[in-house]
């Protein structure tokens, strides 16, 4: 028999109107949307459902927004009898992923992925960061890219290693621009700007990650019932010390993804449920691995498409 992991989207997967359905439908949505409404003062149930778009977008917004859909989400599967083996998030997801396994209460989950979201923002002057995915070149050949502009131009590094032929690289925006021209001399297909507040995932988030360990070292973080794959290191972790340490790294470390699903495959993981807004991690896990199962679960509705396609 084989294994099911829970996977948890990060920033980027918002859009307005997400979580509306799930809540009209049902009670348990209703409640958790609710308590997040009320730990952060305002109302984020309608920031999610109204919009406006640009104001969700923002990170500060964007990552409680997509938590408390995802932890939402989760609690219907869970109500359906339907257990993960491992759970792991891309970025901002890793902490839906240990609100949904016990290492983090709902409650202190929002509220420090509000702060994360605000340190994160404040971090590097607006202007001064930026992002892009590069299409159709190996991580070989984006680390040598990167390495090469680090030293004659600024600071650049791989952030997200999504799937093979798509990554994305952060830093200073002259860097991100030569190391994006470099890329395409090198062969890659396509570099795309991102639309992000700041140089996620890179060495110009360390005032972020300063203000996150003090967080996190105030922050009651229990043992883990499942193993959450970190994005640090693509390794199953359930300690809560061991979690706490990769929560701060996070910030200024790229997200392995594609290793991490890797390793849940060579872990026996054959199913694949993400859960949360979009279904951006379902493509990348299609990508990376042959032969698995991936669903996403959004609402409702999909959640019971879900559950016919893995009885």
């Amino acid at each position: 028999m084989g294994k099911t992991a829970f996977l948890f989207p990060g920033q980027g997967s918002q859009a307005v109107g997400m979580g509306k359905a799930a809540f009209d439908e049902e009670a348990r949505v209703r409640e958790v949307f609710a308590q997040a409404d009320e730990i952060l003062g305002f109302s984020l149930s309608r920031l999610c459902f109204e919009g406006p778009e640009e104001e969700l977008r923002l990170t500060a917004n964007a990552q409680p927004a997509i938590l408390t859909v995802s932890v939402a989400l989760s609690r219907l599967v869970e109500d359906e009898g339907l257990k993960p083996d491992y759970v792991a998030g891309h970025s901002l997801g890793e902490y839906s992923a240990l609100a949904a396994v016990g290492a983090l209460t709902f409650e202190d989950a929002v509220r420090t992925v509000r702060q994360r979201g605000l340190f994160m923002e404040e971090a590097v002057p607006a202007g001064k960061g930026s992002m892009s995915a590069v299409i159709g070149l190996d991580r070989e050949a984006v680390d040598r890219v990167c390495s090469e502009v680090s030293e004659q131009v600024g600071v650049v590094a791989p952030a997200n290693y999504n799937c093979p032929g798509q990554l994305v690289i952060s830093g200073e925006k002259e860097a991100v621009d030569a190391a994006g021209e470099k890329a395409l001399e090198a062969g890659a297909r396509r570099v795309i700007p991102l639309s992000v507040s700041g140089p996620f995932h890179s060495s110009l988030m360390q005032p972020a990650a300063d203000r996150m360990e003090e967080v996190l070292a105030r922050l009651e973080i229990r043992d883990a019932r499942v193993p959450v794959v970190a994005n640090v290191s693509a390794r199953p972790r359930t300690g809560a010390d061991d979690i706490r340490r990769s929560l701060v790294e996070q910030v200024v470390s790229p997200v392995l993804w594609e290793d991490s699903v890797r390793r849940m495959a060579e872990e026996g993981v054959d199913t694949f449920v993400e859960i949360g807004p979009g279904n951006v991690l379902t493509g990348l896990v299609r990508k990376i691995q042959r032969g698995v199962t991936a669903v996403s679960i959004q609402d409702g509705e999909s959640l019971r498409k879900a559950l016919e396609k893995l009885s």
